[in-house]
């Protein structure tokens, strides 16, 4: 009986969805994630940012980046423990080496202190669905992208209990429109949108870092649906600077292009594409029937109001019934 019981034990530990708890696991919960889709991860909530007023900053990481996620965080914690952003040195991120940026995240984990009344969430934005979103005929732009998981995240906390009662975020855009936004969604909030916010208020420069870290570690477990066989980062930074993502950006596959990892959307990779790729041109069905060009991705109007001759096309009724036949084509 004893043995059975360890059995179901150990099946159960097996079957746990893998959870964040420090360094040593985001690379693990990264690389099970589907990295052609977004993914949105929210750390447990301590009790007293149920309980207390909570402070709640915003900031994002690889905006600028060719290739690679986009990822957004958010950090909150009570009012009245602001003191632990001090002590756990929260700066901006963009000014710490990776190695303190990864040290200050694994404590935030791992302390007690911290653990108590710190919680952090964030959203990685796949490199595909940002080129999606931004070539797609209706485009939606990067700020566009960036505000709506801003507001999926602080909506996310909302959802998990988190007392919010102030909300910082470092801008995108004009930071006079963004905060009108916000207040308009979250009208019961203080909020506070600013330039380089992640410098001047240590709840931001939290979110920042969770940010920043992410990045970093999907970065260094990315998984190529297009190069299984590849287990290294071939590709730098992903700045269009890094020679190492210069180098990673002119091996093209004369056909297909880039793998998912490539922003598309982004004028690097595009003319990139335009130097050296084919040139390819993409039939719809229906293009193909008709020998109709679409235009704009709509179909012909004379295709309306004249017969396929491939096809023995059935008039409508309102012509049937009214004995019309057509005497010219238009």
């Amino acid at each position: 009986m004893d043995t059975k019981v360890k059995q179901e034990t150990k099946s159960e530990i097996e079957t746990k969805p893998l959870g964040i708890h420090g360094l040593e696991s985001l690379g693990p919960y990264i690389s099970e994630q589907d990295n052609a889709k977004n993914f949105v991860y929210v750390s447990d909530i301590p009790q007293l940012c149920k309980d207390e007023p909570c402070m709640l900053g915003v900031d994002e990481a690889g905006r600028g980046p060719v290739l690679g996620p986009m990822v957004y965080g958010i950090a909150f914690c009570p009012l009245s423990k602001k003191d632990i952003l001090k002590q756990l040195g929260f700066a901006d991120s963009k000014q710490l080496t990776e190695e303190k940026r990864d040290e200050i995240f694994d404590e935030m984990n791992r302390k007690d202190y911290a653990v108590e009344a710190l919680g952090w969430a964030v959203e990685a934005i796949s490199p595909n669905v940002i080129s999606m979103s931004m070539l797609r005929r209706t485009k939606h732009s990067l700020n566009e992208v960036s505000m709506d998981s801003a507001i999926g995240l602080i909506n996310a906390a909302i959802d998990a209990g988190v007392n919010i009662a102030e909300v910082y975020v470092d801008t995108v855009g004009p930071p006079e429109k963004y905060q009108a936004k916000l207040k308009a969604i979250f009208p019961k909030f203080k909020i506070t949108v600013a330039k380089k916010a992640d410098s001047t208020y240590p709840i931001v420069s939290a979110a920042s870092i969770a940010a920043k870290v992410t990045r970093d570690h999907a970065l260094k477990v990315w998984k190529f649906r297009e190069r299984p066989n590849e287990t290294e980062n071939t590709f730098g930074s992903g700045y269009p600077g890094d020679p190492t993502t210069k180098q990673f950006l002119g091996e093209i596959d004369l056909v297909f292009g880039f793998p998912r990892l490539v922003r598309f959307s982004w004028s690097t990779a595009g003319k990139a594409l335009e130097k050296k790729a084919y040139d390819m041109e993409f039939e719809d069905e229906e293009d193909t029937k008709s020998n109709q060009k679409a235009t704009y991705g709509s179909e012909k109007l004379s295709k309306y109001f004249s017969a396929s001759k491939n096809e023995n096309r059935k008039r409508n009724e309102y012509f049937r019934d009214r004995c019309l036949e057509h005497v010219a084509d238009i």
